[in-house]
């Protein structure tokens, strides 16, 4: 039977435990991984017991509370707290979602909290998005129109506007991305939900004259047709946002387009 193994150095080890003030008594422990470059030791998942009475609602707040008071040295992305900037995307309990939007409530037993899978790790929970950015950049996300605007608005009826409802709303947290197969194997080369999303959403946009030329740089076998309608991207956006739609309608309007 052939047995596969992980790397000796990428196994994750039991950590540093932190107990909370003995007067405490709604503890929660928060489970945390741990890695640095910089002391060349395997990751190790720290546990830290939070008094829940004294610490905000969200599973963001736990994380800086611990970072305030218990470990200064946890290292984590965050911004905005209100699910809009993406920065504290994470795998939270299984599931990749925003720390700031996940109620610590809603976890039963310990929080168990990873960077986003499948991604380079940089430090503690903060993965390398650089290779998801450069995809972005590549499907020139910006409106290009040869009409001149004179300080104007671009105006669209009420039906066109409404094409982008659904799509527009993505914050690049990288939940759907990473919590696809497809991507994890071949994210040199496929684009990955969250990039097809954005493409969709200029590609679809009346304003944009670009329309053929967004399509044809999409229509290659690894950077599009490699999506397998799993549907894990639609299933992780904290958003409520549904790449998978976008994804496919791109493969008809490819379609549609070959056969006229």
């Amino acid at each position: 039977m052939v047995q596969f193994n992980l790397p000796k150095d990428s196994e994750v080890k039991k950590g540093k435990y932190y107990k909370a003030d003995t007067n405490a008594k709604n503890i929660k422990k928060v489970n945390v991984y741990r890695w640095s470059p910089e002391d060349g030791e395997n990751p190790r998942l720290d546990t830290y017991e939070v008094d829940m009475d004294n610490c905000g609602p969200m599973v963001l707040d736990a994380l800086i509370k611990i970072k305030n008071e218990i470990d200064s040295s946890l290292t984590f992305r965050r911004s905005c707290r209100e699910g809009i900037c993406g920065s504290c995307a994470m795998n939270i309990d299984g599931s990749n979602t925003l720390a700031c939007t996940k109620s610590a409530k809603e976890v039963n037993g310990d929080i168990n909290i990873y960077p986003l899978p499948h991604m380079p790790v940089i430090k503690d929970l903060v993965p390398n998005l650089k290779q998801m950015y450069k995809q972005y950049q590549s499907i020139e996300p910006w409106m290009q129109s040869s009409k001149p605007t004179n300080g104007s608005e671009g105006l669209q009826t009420i039906e066109d506007r409404s094409k982008l409802d659904g799509l527009y709303e993505c914050i690049l947290c990288a939940c759907c991305a990473t919590s696809c197969p497809s991507y994890w194997w071949n994210g040199d080369k496929y684009l990955g939900p969250a990039v097809l999303l954005q493409a969709y959403r200029w590609i679809i946009d009346s304003r944009d004259e670009e329309r053929k030329k967004r399509l044809k740089k999409v229509a290659d076998e690894l950077k599009l047709f490699r999506c397998h309608t799993i549907m894990n991207c639609t299933n992780a956006c904290p958003k409520g946002l549904n790449p998978a739609k976008a994804i496919g309608s791109i493969k008809k309007m490819l379609v549609t387009e070959k056969s006229n």
